[in-house]
Parts: structure tokens; C-alpha cells; sequence
């Protein structure tokens, strides 16, 4: 089990190393970043005029919602979401799959460590955030704890669904029309431009039905007391379905994506 995680530890210092190659790409990201926390702010505070509350949210919880979301899908949205497309067209998956980890485990690792080359770039970029939106401390003793937890729940639910989206490149080589309509649905139903107690009732209903919900909008509605008590448990039980829901997909279609491949090996 050491050796195993020592050698995925190796995969993610290797893509941790390669994403640290494409600054002015990071650079880019993050000024969007605190492009989209201004517009929000300024639409939040269109929306809520002169007054105090709407729903029963503030218009600073509102604001320090959209912050912290917008930061979060940064965080765990870099612009490259998965090596497995470009690995499948360069023929260099045949490498991988002689390896002495499991391709699964190899593009997971990978991917955390892409993803981790953001931190830098995302600790120094943060403070503008949070001048440019809203900075709020967690609502309670239970939130300061239960935040942590679910962003490691969103942080493990977001690379599985990256797993799942890159292997789907083992049937159609090119999948870049699908990422973008990934980056669509995933962030508008994850909460990250508009909370889930503002949709509409049926729009709603969608959003707690599909797994993006575990990787925005639970972590900062926890942080942010519009999760609390018996509920925070329960959130943290959807993350944790999730989890183990998508694991169990992503080792179905590698089961069937390895046949593929050998397929297309002769």
C-alpha cells in the first residue's frame, strides 16, 4: 500500500511540475477569477436594491456565497481537467497501462497534482478576492469543523468526474466540445453562479439529483450556516454517496475502456 501510494505521489510530482510550465495559462485563470467575483457582486447587489434580505440571506452572505464558490470552482476546476485525452491520442496510454499502478489510480494522481499547481498562484491571487468580494468567517464552532471535511469531499467528487470525462476520449479521441459543455452544466449546477436556495423548485430538484451540488455549493453553504445542525451530516452523507457512486462507475468504464484499448492495440 506505501509503495502503491509512493509511486501515485511520483505521477502527481511529475503533472504538479509540467502545470507549473503553463504560468501565463494559471495567470489567466485567476484573473478570471476575480473578474467573475466583481460581476457577481455587482449583479448580487443589483439584485438586492435596497433591501436587507431576500430568502432570508443577506446580501453579504450572498456575496461572501459567491466568493467562496468562485474561488472553490478555481480551485478544483484547473483548465486542464484530465491527461487522459491527450495520453489516448498520443498513444502514450499504451505506456501507462505498463505501469506498475492502475491506470485509474496513475490519471488521479495526475490530475491532484495538476490541480495543486494552482495553490501558489490561488494563495497570492486570494486576498484580491476577497477585497474585491466578501469576507466572511465560518457561521459557527460546527461549520469551522464540518468545512474542511466537505472540501476534501468536493475535492475528491471533482477529480472523479474528471476521471470519468477524460475516458470517455477511449471511445471519441477528441473531446473538447464535451468539455465545454461540461464546464457549463458542472458550474451552473454545482451553485457556483447562483445558490441552490435561489433556483426554482424544478431546477432545484435537478440540481440535488446530479453530483456537481458535492463540489460548490456544500462546502460554502456549510462554511456559511445555510447548512447546519442534522443537515451538515446529512450533506456530507451526499458527497460521501458520490464518492463512492462515481468510484464505482469510473471502474466500469475503465473495465470496459481497457478492452477498447487492447481492441485498438490489435
Amino acid at each position: 500500500m506505501s509503495r502503491r501510494l509512493a509511486r501515485c505521489l511520483a505521477v502527481a510530482r511529475i503533472e504538479f511540475k509540467v502545470a507549473l510550465a503553463y504560468r501565463s495559462a494559471y495567470l489567466s485563470v485567476f484573473v478570471m477569477m476575480l473578474l467573475q467575483i466583481f460581476l457577481l457582486r455587482v449583479v448580487w447587489a443589483a439584485f438586492y436594491g435596497d433591501r436587507g434580505e431576500v430568502g432570508g440571506v443577506g446580501i453579504r452572505t450572498m456575496t461572501a456565497y459567491a466568493t467562496l464558490a468562485t474561488v472553490q470552482y478555481t480551485l478544483f476546476s484547473p483548465w486542464q481537467l484530465s491527461p487522459i485525452e491527450q495520453r489516448v491520442r498520443d498513444g502514450k496510454v499504451a505506456v501507462d497501462l505498463l505501469r506498475p499502478v492502475g491506470f485509474p489510480s496513475q490519471m488521479l494522481a495526475g490530475q491532484l497534482g495538476w490541480a495543486s499547481a494552482s495553490v501558489p498562484a490561488l494563495l497570492i491571487a486570494l486576498p484580491f478576492a476577497l477585497l474585491i468580494g466578501t469576507a466572511e468567517a465560518p457561521a459557527s464552532a460546527v461549520a469551522t469543523v464540518a468545512y474542511p471535511v466537505a472540501l476534501a469531499g468536493a475535492l475528491v467528487v471533482n477529480q472523479l468526474l474528471f476521471l470519468l470525462l477524460g475516458m470517455v476520449a477511449f471511445w471519441t479521441l477528441e473531446i473538447s466540445g464535451l468539455r465545454m459543455v461540461y464546464r457549463f452544466v458542472a458550474q451552473f449546477f454545482s451553485g457556483a453562479l447562483v445558490p441552490l436556495w435561489f433556483m426554482p423548485c424544478p431546477v432545484k430538484a435537478v440540481a440535488q439529483a446530479l453530483p456537481f451540488q458535492a463540489t460548490s455549493y456544500i462546502p460554502a453553504a456549510v462554511y456559511l450556516g445555510q447548512i447546519e445542525g442534522t443537515e451538515v451530516a446529512a450533506a456530507l452523507g451526499v458527497q460521501l454517496f458520490w464518492a463512492a457512486a462515481l468510484s464505482a462507475i469510473t471502474a466500469g468504464v475503465w473495465s470496459r475502456a481497457r478492452r477498447r484499448v487492447l481492441v485498438q492495440g490489435g
